[in-house]
């Protein structure tokens, strides 16, 4: 064993050393830097807790470690440096939690990659130390047209504008930690193949995770198991901004087994995002509508979902700017309230499903909500709604359907309706009520009503 032990490399013992002692994640991390023949940061002069700016030793470690085809590995320590750049085959190791790259300041960034390919940054943590980001970008970390950019077991925090900005990229975020942004946590623009999992999205000033394109198109980001909490609204507005997940002309994107939590606005919203599924999420604590599918989108799935408090449980709007084609199936809506974060004449609070346009409505269980258990239609804008085997329980009224002229068909079968304050199922003109009870009679030949259990 002594003969064995002497013929190792002193570098190699150490990092098995570390393996041991920095546990599973770490150890699988390291493994791929030795696997690849890693380059130790302090063979190419790059020191940590150097009290002087290390971004030209960085840089050239970068830069040969890239050269010689390696992995460089970035011991535990501070690191002080600013606008880095990473070429193509960048890989960078660090040890979780106790590797810091931190930000000087003077009017950049902290990384920047552009136009490259295979950039991968593993268990390291970048600190923006809330110093100013340039004005030429908008996040601590941008990425650019990069093909195959991976970052995981990160973490991001105390950035002055956005954390991690990916325009036109495909890859990974994985098992990363962002917090206290300025702005959004996370921003993805026009992604080519993009999946962000398993993340945590805390505490950021204005949005958590955003799947935006400058223009509307087939997008295909995969945003799935991130727990997403303490979101708020810096730039005000009605829902822009204080989103947990907002997705903006973004078609064919998947939000799915997210934790949502304590957002000032929308727990998840979807901005004309088509094929959109939100599917099987946590949402807590929205200030306003928990789940938004709105504007011009055509289709959407949300789907056994949970919300808990809001202003709305869940809707699924706009159809006079084109938005229709909705499955609306098994979600659980509860403790909705009627007071929201804008006075509430400008919309209508307290309201658990609201759907419009071609949209089935069926298996979802509502309690609680104050002014509409199911709202189907908003004055003339409804056309083919089904809702049906919904429970509805203890709502002002437990089903509201619109009367308005002009308003298209509506069927409305076989729901259990118990302990509605201001009415079962009843006809409303906008928010003012039109009608008696509708269940098994109905003077309006669009509307379908039967077979529903009425209970006190």
């Amino acid at each position: 064993m002594t003969r064995n032990l002497s013929k190792l490399n002193r570098r190699a013992f150490l990092a098995g050393t570390a393996l041991c002692l920095y546990g599973t994640v770490a150890t699988a991390q390291m493994k791929v830097a030795d696997l690849r023949g890693s380059i130790d940061s302090e063979d190419l002069g790059l020191l940590p807790n150097a009290a002087d700016d290390q971004t030209a030793q960085f840089q050239n470690a970068v830069n040969r470690a890239v050269e010689r085809g390696r992995a460089l590995f970035l011991p535990a320590g501070t690191y002080p440096v600013a606008n880095l750049r990473l070429p193509s085959g960048t890989l960078i190791v660090g040890v979780p939690g106790r590797t810091r790259l931190v930000y000087q300041g003077g009017g950049g960034q902290l990384i920047r990659a552009e136009d490259v390919a295979n950039v991968g940054l593993t268990g390291i943590t970048f600190d923006g130390a809330n110093r100013s980001i340039g004005d030429f970008t908008e996040g601590l970390l941008h990425f650019i047209n990069v093909k195959n950019v991976t970052l995981d077991n990160c973490e991001i925090t105390g950035s002055s504008k956005m954390g991690l900005l990916l325009d036109r990229c495909s890859g990974r975020v994985e098992n990363c930690r962002i917090s206290g942004a300025a702005e959004a946590g996370l921003r993805s623009n026009e992604a080519n193949g993009l999946a962000i999992t398993g993340n945590t999205v805390t505490d950021c000033a204005n949005g958590g995770i955003w799947v935006h394109r400058w223009r509307e198109g087939e997008d295909g980001t995969i945003v799935s198991g991130n727990r997403v909490e303490r979101i708020g609204a810096r730039y005000g507005g009605t829902g822009q901004f204080g989103n947990g997940i907002n997705v903006f002309r973004a078609h064919g994107v998947m939000v799915s087994n997210n934790r949502v939590a304590d957002c000032a606005f929308s727990a998840i919203r979807s901005n004309a995002g088509s094929n959109v599924q939100i599917i099987g999420n946590s949402c807590l604590r929205s200030g306003e509508t928990a789940i938004y599918s709105e504007f011009g989108f055509q289709g959407a799935v949300i789907a056994n979902n949970i919300v808990d408090g809001g202003t709305i449980g869940i809707s699924i709007a706009n159809f006079m700017d084109g938005g229709r084609m909705a499955v609306c199936s098994g979600n659980l809506i509860r403790n909705i309230k009627k007071e929201g974060p804008y006075p509430p004449e400008v919309a209508g609070f307290g309201i658990g499903i609201a759907v419009e346009a071609d949209t089935t409505l069926t298996g979802n269980v509502v309690e609680g909500a104050p002014k509409f258990g199911l709202m189907l239609g908003w004055g003339p804008y409804m056309r083919n709604i089904a809702a049906s085997q919904n429970v509805v329980r203890d709502c002002g009224t437990g089903i509201a359907v619109t009367v308005v002229d002009g308003a298209g068909a509506a069927v409305i079968t076989n729901n259990i309706v118990q302990g509605s304050h201001q009415g079962a199922i009843n006809g409303y003109r906008w928010l003012e009520k039109a009608t008696g009870e509708l269940n098994n009679v109905s003077e309006f030949d669009n509307l379908t009503v039967h077979g529903n259990q009425i209970a006190a």
